[in-house]
């Protein structure tokens, strides 16, 4: 019975093998615009990034302010053009990763987990109960002095915790990406690999 089971699990996934560049495919495509807005917001406001990446008071405090800002720049917006096509997507998927591991621990770690305020996720800490009471007053005043359905039509109004949630998620899926390439039949790696050997 399971040896039977276990067969058709094996022929069920011999019949998607040619579908397997679709997920790293989808994976490059949810990260090109994070990559993209992040790295191109740091290009144009460029002098503001060096003075957070080097201000110890109310920036990041990280040595060498300039050369950072600029590799993180660059790497972001490098990246997601490299994402999109698919080209070199190894290669470029370890600087990505390294960006996202620094953010999660300079910019995101002592806000706890979670990038959206919500007191009853299961990782809920301090600074995110301290927000639910910020989150009630916004409500109040927008509710009393605001048009909140107005504002409130497209979705629910929140409050950003800026925890390592979404850091965390990108470093994953840079990593998925290191193993598993720009994706069969989907990128350029593809076919630069099929032309190489030929």
């Amino acid at each position: 019975m399971f040896a039977s089971f276990y067969q058709c699990y094996l022929q069920l996934g011999r019949k998607f093998t040619l579908l397997d560049g679709l997920p790293a495919l989808a994976i490059r495509l949810y990260l090109v615009p994070v990559f993209w807005m992040a790295g191109t917001s740091k290009l144009n406001h460029f002098d503001s990034t060096v003075a957070w990446f080097g201000n110890a008071d109310w920036g990041l405090g990280l040595p060498f302010p300039w050369l950072m800002a600029a590799l993180a720049s660059a790497t972001e917006a490098l990246g997601a053009i490299l994402l999109l096509l698919g080209f070199g997507t190894r290669l470029i998927s370890i600087p990505l990763a390294i960006t996202m591991f620094v953010a999660a621990l300079t910019v995101h770690w002592q806000n706890g987990w979670q990038a959206i305020a919500d007191a009853s996720a299961p990782f809920a800490n301090a600074s995110v109960f301290a927000a639910t009471e910020k989150l009630e007053r916004a409500r109040d005043i927008l509710q009393t002095h605001g048009n909140y359905e107005w504002l409130t039509e497209s979705g629910n109004f929140v409050v950003l915790n800026n925890g390592i949630e979404f850091s965390a998620t990108y470093f994953i899926l840079c990593l998925a990406l290191l193993v598993m390439g720009g994706g069969r039949y989907v990128s350029l790696d593809y076919y630069t690999a099929k032309y190489v050997k030929n």
